[in-house]
């Protein structure tokens, strides 16, 4: 009852200083088009703040040119076109990004005292979503085209972390149709999201093991092909310094699409198979001869994985070629050995770790799974590609939250002449 009280009364205060400026900006005024909008009348507009409803008496314009009314003061306060405060869009935000609608309207209710339906909750969540990775986007497109130039991280870094994945999102019948899926159907039931994580390093820890940056870690994500994705890369990787730090290092888990990505973005990064996805591989290597190592398959096993640390491929290579396989299982073990041939020049895992370098994508397979999963992939959901863009959106904010305060601030980039 205290709490509702002071609610109350608060809204009461804001009311009363809000009115303090009717919004009034004259007879005629610019509509945004090149066009005179004309005051008709004060007009009232009631929107939800983290006090409670808020009615606010305003000067209301209209255009006879484009036919449309306007309130430059609800521009000015952050509510044109929508009905809840920028701080309660915040609050919003938060809940919604943390967990499903129902669940965020409840939690705001219980712990602010802010009634909301959960379907103002999603739509406003998503139309916030919408709207900052329309803003990440416009501003990828502006740093590739060297027309935004952001300045050097201070301190500069040592080295700088891009690392790349995909994983899949439930989607609703009309998203997938069409679509070919690995199901026994045929048909596709997810969308691939793309996300990149970007982190430093500084130093090693006090056993010699690279360590990450405290609070260095940002996150981009899209469900756009891999050319559209690279151009956000690019632009995230300028905007953390990858054109001035010494060691730029791209690690992703040896999909093709992730190293003609690192081509196209930056070819001088150095590129690293996650040393635990070949790991994978190698088992499935050594389980396709299994039936030829017998009662040598663990200490087969052993040796290559030796081998593999070392970044030693040739050694792999050696030890299958001394089988003489034929058919099935010739072209299962030629796929398995082609994974490392391919990769050899990534899998130079001695040399890595030998310059301090991490070898794995732990932290974007942590990323798929607590910004994507965790969020998107709970029991029953299935969702639109706007509004699983959206919500991914608000997540990579958040977990990006803590650089984004430190390098977003005032006079850190500048527009080109």
């Amino acid at each position: 009852m205290i709490r509702a009280g002071m609610l109350k009364l608060g809204a009461g205060i804001l009311g009363e200083l809000l009115a303090a400026d009717p919004g009034f900006r004259g007879t005629r005024l610019d509509c945004g088009n090149g066009h005179q909008a004309e005051f008709v009348s004060y007009r009232d507009k009631t929107f939800d703040t983290v006090l409670g409803p808020v009615t606010l008496r305003r000067a209301w314009y209209h255009c006879a040119a484009c036919g449309h009314g306007l309130a430059p003061r609800d521009a000015e306060l952050g509510v044109a076109g929508v009905s809840l405060s920028p701080g309660l869009t915040a609050m919003n935000d938060k809940a919604a990004a943390a967990g499903p609608f129902a669940g965020a309207a409840a939690m705001l209710q219980d712990l602010a005292g802010v009634h909301l339906s959960v379907k103002r909750v999603e739509r406003a969540a998503e139309a916030s979503g919408a709207a900052h990775a329309a803003q990440v986007r416009e501003r990828a497109a502006l740093v590739a085209g060297r027309k935004l130039v952001p300045l050097p991280p201070s301190p500069l870094p040592d080295m700088l972390y891009m690392l790349t994945d995909g994983t899949g999102v439930p989607m609703t019948a009309r998203e997938t149709a069409g679509r070919d899926g690995k199901g026994e159907d045929g048909r596709a039931r997810t969308r691939e999201v793309k996300l990149a994580v970007f982190f430093t390093q500084d130093e090693l820890d006090d056993d010699g093991c690279p360590a990450r940056d405290r609070a260095s870690s940002t996150c981009i994500a899209s469900f756009e092909t891999a050319s559209v994705f690279a151009d956000l890369i690019k632009a995230e990787g300028i905007r953390r310094g990858a054109d001035h730090v010494r060691q730029l290092t791209f690690i992703g888990d040896g999909a093709a699409w992730i190293w003609n990505l690192a081509a196209a973005t930056f070819p001088e990064a150095t590129q690293i198979v996650d040393l635990y996805h070949a790991r994978e591989h190698l088992h499935s290597l050594a389980r396709s001869l299994e039936f030829m190592l017998g009662d040598r398959y663990q200490e087969w096993l052993a040796a290559r994985a030796e081998d593999l640390d070392y970044g030693d491929i040739d050694g792999i290579e050696a030890a299958v070629r001394e089988f003489p396989l034929e058919g099935l299982k010739k072209e299962e073990t030629g796929r398995e050995l082609g994974y490392f041939l391919n990769n050899a020049p990534r899998m130079r895992y001695r040399w890595f770790r030998s310059r301090g370098l991490f070898v794995g994508s732990g932290v974007v397979e942590a990323g798929c799974k607590t910004i994507v999963g965790q969020r998107l992939k709970q029991a029953g959901m299935h969702w639109t590609t706007s509004g699983a863009d959206s919500i991914i959106a608000l997540r990579c904010r958040e977990a990006s939250a803590t650089w984004e305060a430190i390098c977003n601030t005032p006079r850190t980039q500048t527009r080109t002449a």
